[in-house]
């Protein structure tokens, strides 16, 4: 982060707009003023983060989103009010960045027809914990077996699933892993 990105988060004047992408949409654990549906430019949803916390341990790590160059993720971006920013900053930071595994970035996003700048987490590729691309079929089984603090990978895959339907959303990649999960489960 430079020091444009740094001076942002801790001397704002207005009001800020996180994006969320998973796990953020249906379990923020922030004040907001307002919730919208978003599409963030630039960036994709991809299962491409081992959890070891989370949704996993080392010896069995899950699998969770994180956002990757190129195209553009469909998610909710949720406004904070200027006052509160530091404090939300300061919790998205100890929720998202344990194993330094996310980089904390600004970006841009549509939001009620207009363009405006959001602010949310990339994925790290140069971090211990970036899958990267992995098959469908070992993001499933990571996924199906992987179970943290906060739960199972399937919870986490299903309600992220669950959240953008709510919002008439479809993520072809993610369905598919769901599907490839259930096809396990019936063998």
């Amino acid at each position: 982060m430079n020091a444009t990105d740094k001076g942002a988060i801790e001397g704002t004047k207005e009001d800020v707009w996180v994006f969320g992408y998973a796990s953020l949409m249906w379990r923020p654990g922030f004040n907001h003023l307002e919730a919208q549906p978003a599409r963030l430019f630039g960036y994709h949803r991809a299962l491409c983060v081992y959890s070891y916390l989370y949704r996993g341990t080392r010896e069995n790590p899950g699998l969770v989103a994180g956002l990757l160059p190129g195209g553009s993720c469909r998610g909710v971006a949720f406004r904070i009010a200027a006052q509160e920013w530091q404090q939300v900053h300061q919790l998205l930071d100890e929720r998202e960045m344990v194993y330094d595994v996310y980089i904390p970035k600004w970006m841009q996003a549509e939001i009620k027809g207009q363009r405006q700048k959001v602010f949310g987490y990339i994925a790290n590729p140069n971090n211990e914990q970036f899958a990267g691309n992995l098959t469908d079929k070992i993001t499933a089984k990571l996924i199906a077996t992987g179970n943290g603090t906060s739960g199972s990978g399937l919870e986490y895959l299903d309600n992220t699933l669950q959240h953008l339907q709510k919002l008439g959303i479809g993520d072809q990649n993610l369905e598919n892993i769901r599907k490839l999960i259930s096809d396990f489960s019936e063998q």
